[in-house]
């Protein structure tokens, strides 16, 4: 059987057998994802893990509700072996479980064979042989593969200066702007409206993951790029909301997509020099010139948008330059004291 997804409506999604069949119970869980108000971006991702999962099951002549923790292993195998990155791999074991227990009632985990609580666990409360402290709600361990621990580099000054020397548009150099000098996500600087700038009064309003909005500084060498776009090259008939619309073709006065903006950088990364330069280095750019300017970590931690702190950490992890450059600034100042 051969599985397949649809678009239906607006950024939803249905998943189709080979015989142009739904699958039901898979659509009604991914219904249920638009009804709670996830955003696109996750929906989509939701969509196309379990597509990944119904084409393994189908391979092997299995079904969601017959699922045990045996059978996650032989799908972790599966993924490994297709090349998937245990990011994702983990991501699709999430969408498993939420979709079991959307099937069935219960945690797939709770199925023999499964890892859970320590044998000595008496339940939440004291503990009834001494009754001295409260126990807390165990952690219930759940399958998941080890993700490496990756450095992401910020691009150096260089890298930046010779990428902006490339554009030719204001509305490029704007989004790089917001991406270099406020730290938006590609999705958050696609989602912009006219009205969620103030050029004026220096402020931007910003709709990040799960809709949640945030007030951010703009810094005045984006307020003139974003003024410089508005002036000179945004179509004035254009009535689409959004700030950053499609500029020629037949599309022209259209909101700017995802594909367009990943364009915007894929056509400049073909110089060797510029390779680096993904949307998402510049917003991690942004994080590492903040911390090195010593903007606190709350701080940072809003003006990214990171519901967790944790998060906010990875981005200010010191990158090889600067770890080279204090060990440099040490052995300068050490190199004195061992000298004969």
């Amino acid at each position: 059987m051969t599985l397949a997804l649809r678009v239906r409506g607006r950024d939803g999604y249905i998943l189709v057998d080979s015989a142009r069949g739904p699958v039901h119970q898979t659509n009604q869980f991914l219904e249920t994802l638009t009804i709670r108000g996830l955003s696109p971006a996750t929906r989509r991702a939701y969509a196309f893990d379990l597509l990944a999962l119904h084409r393994w099951l189908a391979r092997h002549r299995r079904t969601v509700g017959a699922l045990s923790a045996r059978e996650l292993l032989d799908f972790i195998a599966a993924q490994r072996a297709a090349g998937a990155q245990p990011a994702s791999i983990n991501r699709r074991l999430v969408a498993c479980r939420l979709l079991y227990r959307f099937y069935t009632g219960h945690d797939l985990d709770d199925r023999p064979g499964a890892l859970g609580p320590a044998p000595h666990y008496r339940g939440r409360g004291r503990d009834h042989a001494l009754g001295l402290h409260q126990l807390r709600r165990p952690r219930r361990l759940q399958l998941r593969v080890k993700a490496p621990r990756r450095l992401v580099e910020p691009l150096t000054s260089q890298e930046v200066r010779a990428f902006l020397r490339r554009l030719r548009r204001y509305r490029d150099r704007a989004i790089v702007h917001l991406m270099l000098l406020c730290g938006l996500r590609s999705a958050e600087v696609i989602g912009l409206r006219c009205t969620d700038i103030g050029l004026d009064a220096g402020t931007l309003r910003v709709r990040g993951k799960g809709d949640k909005e945030r007030a951010l500084p703009l810094a005045p060498v984006v307020a003139q790029s974003v003024r410089d776009y508005l002036h000179w090259e945004r179509p004035a008939d254009a009535v689409a909301p959004a700030l950053f619309v499609v500029l020629q073709g037949s599309r022209r006065g259209r909101p700017m997509t995802t594909a367009g903006l990943r364009s915007l950088f894929r056509r400049r990364r073909r110089d060797y020099r510029l390779a680096r330069a993904n949307p998402h280095r510049f917003r991690h750019t942004f994080g590492a010139d903040m911390a090195r300017a010593g903007v606190r970590l709350p701080i940072l931690q809003r003006l990214m948008g990171h519901a967790d702190g944790l998060t906010t950490l990875q981005y200010i992890h010191l990158s090889m330059a600067d770890v080279a450059d204090e060990y440099a600034r040490a052995v300068a100042t050490l190199g004195p004291r061992y000298r004969r």
